[in-house]
Order: C-alpha cells, then structure tokens, then sequence
C-alpha cells in the first residue's frame, strides 16, 4: 500500500543511522548506481528489505524497489568491484559516515565511497511490495 511507503531523509549522523538500518541487506544491481557529476548527485535503485513490516499469517515478508539519492556529491570510488559489471548484486550491509564521504559496505569485501562533505541522502520506496519466504540472518557475533 501507499501508505506503507518509507520517504526518510538524512542529515546528521542520527539519520543515517536509521536510513542505514532500513537498507540493511538491500539488493542493488551495479548498474543501478549512477554518479551525476554535472548535477552533484549519486542516484541508486535498491531492492530493499522490508525490516519495519513483521512477516503476514503466511509467514511471508516484504521486499520493495527504493530509490536513494545522494546531494552535493565530488565523486564517487569503487572497491571491490567494477563498475561495467552491470549486473552484478551487491548486497548492502551499512550506510556510514567515513573519511571523506559516505560509505556504503557491500558483502564480499566490496564498497563505494560517496564523495561529500555533508549529509544529504533522500530514500523513498518507489514501488508496491512484494512477499518473500526469505529473512536475512546475519551472525551476531
């Protein structure tokens, strides 16, 4: 439902922090990332995990397509992967500050360092949500 749709922005470290928690195990195809640098903008399209929705009577979950933007943007780097790998899936693990910019940690070893000297990231589900058997698990320790 439309309504069911997250639209979060971040901008400190707080916001982040839970647009981070929100894309925690999202699926984003390596030709999915765009950098527009004549526009200072970093644009994905992820298939996000739907962490804030429990799972219905049939013991399904949720996944949905959401857009994430990034503003005032340099440059971007790569880790771990090529960017003419198109489609390759990197499953996203954490969105956090680091030296530099923003950086998103990938499972496998692979990053991305978004280029910026603030905080500016808009997220927004851009489609209806779909049912999925699978939970991600992750070790606690």
């Amino acid at each position: 439902m439309a309504e069911d749709r997250l639209r979060l922005k971040a901008q400190d470290a707080a916001d982040l922090a839970v647009l981070s928690a929100c894309l925690q195990d999202a699926l984003i195809l390596v030709d999915d990332m765009l950098f527009l640098p004549e526009e200072r903008r970093f644009v994905a399209v992820a298939n996000r995990f739907c962490w804030e929705a429990p799972p219905d009577q049939d013991g399904c979950y949720r996944r949905t397509t959401a857009g994430i933007e990034f503003d005032d943007v340099s440059g971007v780097k790569r880790r771990g992967f090529d960017r003419h790998s198109g489609e390759r899936i990197l499953s996203l693990l954490t969105v956090q500050a680091a030296t530099g910019g923003i950086e998103l940690t990938f499972s496998g070893g692979s990053a991305l360092l978004v280029e910026t000297g603030s905080i500016a990231i808009r997220l927004q589900d851009i489609g209806e949500a779909w049912p999925t058997k699978w939970h991600p698990l992750h070790d606690p320790g």
